[in-house]
């Protein structure tokens, strides 16, 4: 009995003893304005004593756009919200928020309207909600008000519906602020409307360009006529409701094949035009080649290429598992074999990219044991014996999720944030020559590709990167990246980004791809993704405008490549998809039927058995091979395009 008794004395003296040890935050309430910073002392106690203990602040990375914490305690605040945050050390937790106050609103701007407006014509206002830490707010309702309705009503959305002439004002609401504007609404002048196009019939998916003249009783063209186009149409398919996208600027497509009239029209002056499509009629068949098996470990992604020899080779990386990437010899796509591997101190090799000579190999790092993750440089003159030349970790410690070659240089990205630029001309001796990095708030890389002097990297929220370094268009190189464009797109899920300069039409297009994980990611079960393609024309590198997307219905889309108006893209659960990118792009792609074809890759004997979740694809000497997380690598045939008795020529 006197040993229970001691044994539970010793117990609750245990117990006491942690108790007394304790977390202190102060301030105690952090509340904070956007733009605002905050020092931090956060130390620990033991018995009511500050002892000397390391403590470390830990919170979610969905923050990083909205807040920052250094190395010092120093809290940034970019966004207002409310942010939990633990505090943890000596084996002591303490949860604690930080406030960031939501700024009042300052302006409601409003882009500038006509100097007059033709009666009968409608009017949408383009407008910005800006608090006072000059962020836009698009969470805050807007309200409209006309101050005279008999000349113009305005609706909720902004639209403003002319009847007769005279002088109105429209003021614009949002929380007690507002902007009031002076619309000058003058008497129609348009009798006649004359409407031309650069054709009258073609495939789904073909872009029409219609132009509208504008001309008064006299017979006057009057130039500053707004024009409205609309459509309206009648699929040939009676289950089917026709459908297309036209814009403001006269450009047409259609997604069902049929009959669609476009109407342009001013006030009460109109002209229509009526075109037949035909459907596209690109799909063909795919035939699944070989595959090489990975079954013990999951797949990352993927490289294919000439060898030195003349033989065809892979590399594959692994995910999760034990740093080993494998080397294949793909010459028969349908024998497909292992003939090497190297081994490396890390948890994933994520990336694998081969030089342009064939004769070298860059694998990326992450979750090394000794933290310098960075990236390992192979010799692979011989695939079937890679040798490891050299390694390179300076300022690669937070993990390489993605490299790069091109032209003697690998471009490596580092901790999610940044890429350096890594002259490996001597392959011995490495060295990083420059990196570049926005200065966004809470910024993040994913991806980077590199071509023609240009490298695109895939922000997520910040988008599409595009940087000079070596094309010469903004005077940059390796060792001075020069940034040349960018686009972001809502979502803020930009994964990966490819350039596509189309032979057909001289448009300069870059696609923009998401990674979603919406159910999030089992590393031991089957997984659906989300996301889809974005494609932006970015032939006025100025004014890059988003015009088209690839969806899959309940998959998501990941790497891809493009060749010969092709694109060949693997969609995770989805498989691989085959789309054609012909003439030009505008739309839903696979509504217009540009789907060539798809292949998923079941396999009973995969590591997660008939699990598909394909990574990456990638066309080789007529041959299209792609690595799936659960069962390798695979390849597979197109069937030649035939010729048709009846085409309808693309435009």
């Amino acid at each position: 009995m006197k040993k229970l008794i001691l044994g539970c004395l010793i117990m609750f003296s245990a117990v006491s003893l942690m108790a007394q040890k304790a977390i202190v935050v102060e301030p105690e309430n952090v509340v904070l304005e956007v733009g605002q910073t905050q020092k931090l002392n956060v130390y620990l106690t033991e018995n009511g004593k500050k002892i000397d203990a390391p403590v470390n602040l830990t919170y979610s990375r969905r923050y990083r756009r909205s807040m920052a914490i250094d190395s010092l305690n120093q809290v940034t605040a970019y966004q207002p919200g409310t942010f939990d945050i633990i505090a943890i050390g000596n084996g002591v937790r303490k949860e604690f928020q930080i406030v960031i106050k939501t700024p009042p609103i300052a302006e409601v701007k409003i882009e500038s309207i006509p100097n007059q407006v033709y009666a009968g014509t409608p009017v949408t206002l383009k407008y910005e909600v800006l608090d006072k830490a000059g962020m836009t707010r698009e969470d805050v309702p807007v309200t409209f008000q006309s101050k005279n309705t008999d000349i113009a009503t305005v609706n909720k959305y902004g639209i403003i519906n002319t009847n007769k002439a005279g002088k109105v004002a429209i003021t614009a609401t949002a929380e007690g602020v507002t902007n009031t504007i002076n619309l000058n609404v003058v008497t129609n002048p348009i009798a006649k409307i004359e409407l031309s196009a650069d054709g009258d019939q073609a495939r789904t998916g073909d872009v029409f360009h219609f132009t509208a003249k504008a001309f008064d009783k006299k017979g006057n063209e009057v130039t500053d006529a707004p024009i409205y186009y609309s459509f309206s149409g009648v699929s040939d398919n009676v289950s089917q409701s026709a459908s297309g996208l036209i814009k403001q600027d006269g450009r047409f497509v259609a997604d069902e094949a049929g009959t669609y009239t476009i109407t342009a029209s001013c006030g009460v002056a109109s002209a229509s035009k009526t075109l037949s499509i035909a459907a596209r009629e690109v799909s063909r068949k795919i035939e699944l080649v070989g595959q090489g098996s990975v079954n013990d470990k999951h797949t990352s992604d993927l490289w294919i290429w000439e060898g030195v020899d003349g033989r065809d080779y892979a590399v594959t990386g692994t995910w999760g598992a034990d740093g080993t990437a494998y080397f294949w010899d793909v010459t028969n796509p349908a024998n497909i074999f292992k003939i090497d591997s190297v081994q490396v101190d890390a948890r994933t090799v994520n990336d694998v990219k081969i030089s342009e000579d064939g004769t070298i190999c860059v694998i990326s790092r992450e979750g090394a044991s000794n933290r310098k993750n960075g990236l390992v440089i192979i010799d692979v003159k011989n695939p079937r014996d890679a040798k490891i030349i050299s390694t390179f970790d300076e300022n690669l410690t937070g993990g390489v999720h993605n490299v790069f070659i091109s032209k003697g240089h690998v471009y490596a990205l580092s901790a999610g944030q940044k890429y350096y630029v890594i002259n490996i001309e001597d392959p011995k001796n490495p060295y990083a020559v420059s990196k570049f990095e926005l200065d966004t708030p809470g910024h993040s890389i994913h991806d980077v590709w590199v071509e023609d002097g240009i490298a695109y990297s895939s922000n997520w929220a910040d988008g599409i990167q595009l940087v000079d370094v070596g094309n010469g268009i903004a005077g940059g190189s390796p060792d001075n990246p020069k940034k040349i464009s960018s686009y972001a797109y809502p979502n803020k899920a930009n994964h990966a980004s490819f350039p596509f300069r189309s032979p057909s039409t001289g448009k300069f297009y870059v696609i923009g791809g998401d990674e979603i994980f919406p159910y999030g990611l089992n590393m031991k079960g089957p997984n659906m993704a989300g996301g889809y393609l974005h494609v932006v024309d970015f032939t006025d590198l100025d004014n890059p405008e988003e015009v088209a997307r690839f969806e899959v219905p309940y998959a998501g889309s990941h790497n891809y490549w493009i060749e010969d108006e092709i694109l060949y893209v693997a969609f995770y659960n989805g498989g691989v998809r085959v789309v054609d990118l012909s003439g030009e792009l505008m739309g839903d792609l696979r509504k217009q039927g540009r789907e060539i074809a798809w292949i998923i890759p079941n396999d009973p004997n995969g590591y997660v058995p008939n699990a598909p979740f394909t990574w990456g694809a990638q066309l080789h000497k007529g041959h299209i091979f792609y690595s799936d997380w659960n069962s390798g690598l695979w390849s597979a045939k197109l069937e030649p395009e035939k010729p048709k008795e009846t085409q309808i020529k693309a435009k």
